[in-house]
């Protein structure tokens, strides 16, 4: 990040200083270094199974030179214009805020048209400092469009469809990148193991499955430093096979870098070329984590690392592979490990004594009579791992997006890195990842169905990718529709023409992913749907301010002690569920706080600008409003502190008020503007927290059993029960202020209490089937699974309050 704001202050690097400049290059080849073990796992173990998976099916028969050729050309340009032209020149300059993906371009779309579905929308997130990007004026067409866009609401829903089908294909991949990716390092073994049977194969390549996703939990910070050292000796290693397979088998091989090649290509095998794409494209597999995983690099290094790096070691691998498959068409199901060099080959017999020295100089490769297989062998199964871990990482983030974005049911986050905040953990999609990806090894054990299956998911995540491209270029960068025509035009068809090849593969194993993709987008969009038509049934029949005021200040009953934290999905008004309350018991906490935890469509909020904090009624009501809010890549970790954080947040808010008031600038209103309070900034705060060990309180007044049992469990205990009390700072303070945070201490001193709806929604009798169907049964089921939303927010359950209530939507 630090690279990233060097980048910012000086766009021109010869205006940086000296000392700059040196630190601006030492960041950036670090980060480049440790995208290696990050980003480009998928992408640089691809050459295990590219060449095989290619000349599978009709293409069987046309085996020849020429067609060896043709696919190293396909193979060359689909690296240079997809991945090189595509992601690295272009994508990576869309980034929202530092971080990318999928999510991050639907944000950027959420913040600048009115595309969310969810009506939670406020003035004040406008005001966070991660939510302005791009120039604050619009054009007349870019209005035209926008205004378009805001009233079709089935273009809205098309396109939030649009992004979770490419985020149901990317969970597609975290359950097919492991299963071929060991797969195919384990099937090297048959290789060398003649008599080593493909069950055994599969069966290794499932304990080793087993082990991968058991490490999970222990998260990818506590191995992330071996990562990018496996990665560089990976692609040093290829990169010098490649090397060496070009000198020694055809050196004339470097023809095939012509596009004419593609055109004799097709002109030899016809259709049976096109449908052989399915298995070229597995060149390019992972290029989509360049852009998703952006957030924990910088562009920059990113380019630095594909271009120097990645880039060259992929092109001499594919070159060596097809050189040493031109002379050897019989060895293509197994070319990477049979492309080895074992010991001298004959192949060197017809060169002099000066060719020879030529080839030790430049072949990076140590070549003689020990076998170098096996250690090949080895560091590419680790380099299979590391790919398997990029994805999995990679599938945690995505359903992490999803659920901010309210498209997934709640379940268990943990962040398993204290100083890298984007490292999560999901227990529960770990395990059923895991089952997936064995399922998918065990019933198809054969890299070239997986293959299929993988084809088709990658192509529409990238499909995907473009068109969301498309339409941030002409409303996020206001470029002309030409523009952002010719790009969906260009990439676009490459990228059909790759997609419908991967199409006609469905019957052999690309059904797969589609099946999966359906269900988890089943999943998401009737999740997506009940939490709006219950948002919408809160918002419908939300308390009126009239009802409140008639109340007066006790709200019409007795008011205890203490303070009351009910929670509601509302930013605006007060829940039906509060009424529900008042109406059938007779008494509530003498301060009320209506919280909020609400998703804002920007990676992360700073903690300055968490807390929205405004009043509801007048003062004398101790009724306040807090809205929690966190972006979508931030993690809701658990947090003791919460109810200090926000009795410190109400208590500045207080402050600030008054401070206000004494401006004319100030009007006073029943639901009170709200204010943003930061948490940080301790000392001007009107409270003093404090730290007091209860075992220090007196305890005379307490009987001696009482006493007693509470010294055992002192003595029981490791550490001592502590709590936080406030005080009023010394100094002149206004009195109705000072009443009011004395009123705020002593309700904090009595004890706080959670008050949260535990409802049961239903679809209206005269509802259509189909809404029964994904209300009565899809919602409900998904919510009696799903973790729930006390346990969610971490709430103690013996301060717990449930409020029962029926939602007819």
């Amino acid at each position: 990040m630090e690279a990233d704001r060097l980048e910012t202050a000086s766009p021109n690097p010869r205006q940086r200083h000296p000392v700059s400049w040196l630190k601006f290059c030492r960041d950036t080849a670090l980060l480049a270094y440790q995208s290696l073990g990050v980003v480009y796992g998928d992408l640089s173990t691809s050459p295990l199974y590219v060449y095989k998976s290619t000349f599978v099916g009709n293409l069987h028969h046309s085996q020849s030179e020429e067609a060896i050729l043709g696919v190293l050309s396909l193979i060359f340009w689909t690296i240079t214009l997809i991945p090189l032209l595509k992601y690295v020149f272009i994508l990576l300059s869309a980034d929202d805020n530092g971080e990318g993906g999928t999510f991050a371009l639907y944000s950027l779309l959420c913040r600048h048209a009115r595309v969310g579905l969810l009506p939670n929308q406020q003035a004040a997130d406008e005001e966070l400092s991660a939510y302005k990007y791009g120039h604050s004026s619009h054009g007349v067409r870019m209005s035209q469009l926008k205004t378009f866009l805001e009233k079709h609401t089935k273009l809205r829903t098309a396109l939030l469809l649009v992004v979770l089908f490419g985020a149901c294909m990317v969970i597609g991949d975290g359950v097919l990148v492991p299963a071929i990716s060991v797969l195919s390092s384990m099937s090297g073994l048959q290789v060398r193991a003649k008599n080593l049977y493909d069950g055994e194969v599969v069966i290794l390549a499932c304990v080793l499955l087993v082990g991968l996703f058991a490490l999970q939990h222990y998260g990818t910070q506590k191995v992330a430093f071996m990562f990018a050292p496996i990665v560089i000796l990976w692609l040093l290693s290829i990169g010098s096979i490649g090397i060496y397979n070009i000198i020694v088998w055809n050196p004339r091989v470097y023809r095939a870098l012509s596009p004419y090649y593609v055109y004799k290509f097709f002109e030899i095998t016809g259709k049976d070329g096109w449908t052989s794409l399915g298995g070229v494209l597995l060149c390019i597999t992972g290029t989509e984590a360049m852009f998703a995983d952006l957030g924990h690099f910088t562009p920059v290094s990113i380019r630095v690392a594909f271009i120097g790096v990645i880039y060259p070691c992929l092109v001499l691998q594919y070159m060596g592979q097809a050189a040493f498959l031109s002379k050897n068409l019989s060895n293509i199901p197994t070319s990477f490990y049979n492309s080895i060099p074992s010991k001298i080959s004959t192949g060197l017999l017809g060169y002099d004594s000066a060719s020879f020295l030529l080839i030790l100089t430049h072949s990076c490769v140590i070549i003689s009579t020990e076998p170098v297989f096996w250690p090949v062998f080895v560091i590419a199964t680790l380099a299979a791992i590391v790919a398997s871990q990029a994805v999995i990482s990679a599938t945690f983030s995505i359903i992490k997006q999803c659920h901010a974005l309210g498209c997934f049911p709640r379940v268990k986050i943990v962040h398993t890195s204290s100083w890298i905040r984007g490292q999560i953990y999901i227990p529960e999609v770990n395990w059923i990842l895991m089952v997936l990806c064995i399922a998918v090894t065990v019933g198809f054990q054969d890299t070239t169905l997986i293959g299929n299956a993988f084809g088709i998911a990658f192509m529409s995540v990238i499909f995907v990718t473009t068109w969301l491209m498309a339409i941030v270029i002409i409303f996020i960068w206001q470029k002309r529709i030409i523009l952002a025509f010719a790009f969906l035009l260009f990439f676009g068809s490459i990228e059909s023409f790759y997609l419908s090849a991967t199409v006609m593969k469905v019957p052999q194993g690309g059904w797969v992913p589609i099946v999966l993709s359906g269900v988890f987008m089943l999943v998401m969009y009737t999740w997506h749907y009940g939490t709006r038509k219950k948002y919408l049934f809160d918002l419908q029949n939300k308390v009126s301010m009239k009802w409140i005021l008639d109340l007066g200040p006790s709200l019409g009953i007795a008011r205890v002690p203490g303070i009351g934290l009910i929670y509601s999905e509302l930013v605006t008004g007060v829940p039906a569920i509060f009424s529900h309350f008042v109406t059938n018991l007779p008494a509530f906490h003498r301060v009320l706080i209506f919280v909020c935890i609400k998703s804002v469509p920007v990676p992360y909020v700073s903690d300055e600008e968490r807390y929205l904090v405004g009043r509801i009624g007048p003062k004398e009501y101790r009724m306040y409003r807090c809205i929690v809010r966190y972006g979508y890549k931030d993690v809701q970790k658990d947090s003791d502190d919460f109810e200090d954080r926000l009795i410190i947040s109400i208590a500045e808010f207080i402050r600030m008020e008054a401070d206000d008031s004494q401006s004319s600038s100030y009007e006073s209103t029943y639901d009170g503007r709200m204010a943003v309070v930061g948490t940080q900034a301790r000392s001007s705060l009107s409270l003093v927290p404090y730290e007091q060990d209860e075992a220090m309180q007196s305890t005379s007044s307490k009987p001696p059993t009482l006493q007693s049992l509470q010294s055992l469990h002192g003595r029981e205990s490791p550490q001592p029960n502590k709590r936080v009390r406030f005080e009023l700072p010394e100094g002149h303070m206004d009195l109705t202020v000072k009443d009011e945070l004395m009123d705020l201490i002593e309700a904090k001193d009595a004890g706080v209490a959670y008050v949260m709806g535990h409802s049961k929604i239903k679809a209206r009798k005269r509802s259509s089937f189909f809404k029964k169907l994904a209300i009565d049964i899809g919602y409900s089921f998904l919510r009696k699974n799903c973790r729930g939303p006390s346990v969610a927010l971490n709430i103690p359950h013996i301060s717990l309050i449930e409020v029962g209530m029926i939602y007819y939507v």
